[in-house]
């Protein structure tokens, strides 16, 4: 199938054609001839593999096919500031050719300029939850004419705690409604929020928790003390374009990104305590070339969607398996290829079970030549056996949790 096949308006068309989409992907073509149909969908697909096309372009289709208004007809909700800001970006580029007004709803930024948005009219709210239920609760949107809803991430904005503005957002908006849920996985809590949602969805699943297989994927074992040593070798490799880095905590980045900077590498860095306009500036300078390396916590593990990462490398290995398969998920957007690299120190090895079960496969492990591994082990960087323990606990839970949603 090609987009040309699915008779869409021209405006469409010819922006599919600027962006330079002329095949859909597997989710794409799962999830757009029902949403042309105005049939709820629950859609299961990582991220990377083109679902903000998936729920845009049938919506948008829907859309134009109406009377415009002031009032919004369309509302997409995401878990984070970042995602939010992307899928709002790549609806502008879709509905380029048309005079659907699109407008991006998040905390962080100044409400007084996005009341005053809102009060022109728009068609299309991309928004954080909690955000646009603060405008909500002004008075300053409502959605008598809402014609579609979309969840996007639904289980990341699940385990960020959104379930209850969510709820409270739904109920204000009409029941007779298209809504479109995506998820990179499908627990039973998801699968209950589609009941609660959604109207005899066609259900669509694709690649789910699994990374895409052009990932190349390598263990580097190493020591605590060299982690930041074999870091810099490695992103001084051959091939490197572009490299994000993900930490476990705020301060590890912090200290990752000043570690890199004294090396000469041009690093940005992302996390909670920035402030929004800073988060930006940073995507923007990676985006743009500017800076080669971008270092993040889970802030930026799903939705960050930049074309062209040639590496994504886990300083730190996720403490839930699930998050490994998003944050490598950066790299090989779409059809590209791309490398994945983790350093394990000997604490991580249960995470890296994890991991490798959830996989259902070994992940290859390597040494890097020329680099020296013998350097004396310091008495603070000795494995804690503590941590070991507390390692294997949380990783006998996530394997009997997985273990329940595959019987």
């Amino acid at each position: 199938m090609q987009f040309s096949e699915l008779g869409l308006n021209q405006p469409l068309e010819q922006a599919l054609a600027r962006l330079g989409y002329h095949t859909p992907t597997p989710i794409q073509s799962a999830a757009i001839p029902p949403a042309l149909e105005k049939r709820d969908v629950l859609g299961t697909a990582q991220t990377g593999t083109g679902k903000t096309i998936a729920f845009l372009l049938p919506s948008f289709q829907r859309l134009m096919q109406g009377e415009a208004t002031k009032k919004p007809r369309m509302v997409v909700l995401a878990p984070t500031r970042e995602l939010a800001l992307q899928i709002a970006e790549e609806a502008g580029e879709l509905g380029r050719f048309t005079n659907l007004r699109v407008a991006a709803v998040y905390g962080g930024a100044p409400l007084r300029a996005q009341t005053e948005r809102l009060g022109k009219g728009v068609d299309v709210i991309v928004a954080t939850p909690g955000r646009l239920l603060d405008h909500m609760e002004r008075g300053n949107v409502r959605f008598e004419q809402l014609e579609i809803l979309v969840l996007d991430e639904a289980d990341r904005m699940l385990d960020m705690g959104f379930l209850p503005d969510i709820d409270a957002i739904v109920r204000r908006m009409p029941a007779k409604r298209q809504t479109l849920l995506f998820s990179a996985t499908m627990p039973p809590t998801i699968l209950g929020l589609s009941q609660r949602y959604l109207s005899d969805p066609v259900r669509v699943e694709i690649a789910t928790a699994r990374p895409p297989e052009s990932i190349r994927q390598e263990l580097y074992p190493v020591s605590k003390h060299l982690k930041s040593n074999l870091l810099l070798e490695l992103l001084r490799g051959d091939g490197v374009d572009s490299a994000l880095v993900f930490t476990r905590t705020r301060q590890e980045a912090d200290l990752v990104a000043a570690r890199l900077q004294e090396a000469g590498e041009s690093v940005g860095v992302i996390h909670g305590e920035f402030e929004q306009k800073e988060r930006i500036r940073a995507l923007e300078a990676f985006r743009s070339g500017a800076s080669r390396i971008l270092v993040a916590t889970n802030v930026a593990a799903r939705g960050l969607d930049i074309d062209g990462i040639s590496h994504v490398v886990n300083y730190d290995v996720p403490e839930e398996a699930e998050d490994y398969v998003h944050r490598i998920g950066r790299t090989a957007r779409v059809d590209a290829s791309g490398v994945a690299w983790t350093l394990v120190t000997p604490d991580d090895e249960p995470l890296i079970s994890g991991i490798e079960y959830l996989l259902d496969r070994k992940i290859d492990r390597t040494r890097l030549a020329g680099f020296n591994y013998d350097v004396p082990m310091p008495d603070w960087a000795r494995p804690s056996a503590k941590a070991i323990l507390r390692g294997m606990s949380r990783n006998q839970s996530s394997i009997a949790r997985w273990k329940s949603l595959t019987r």
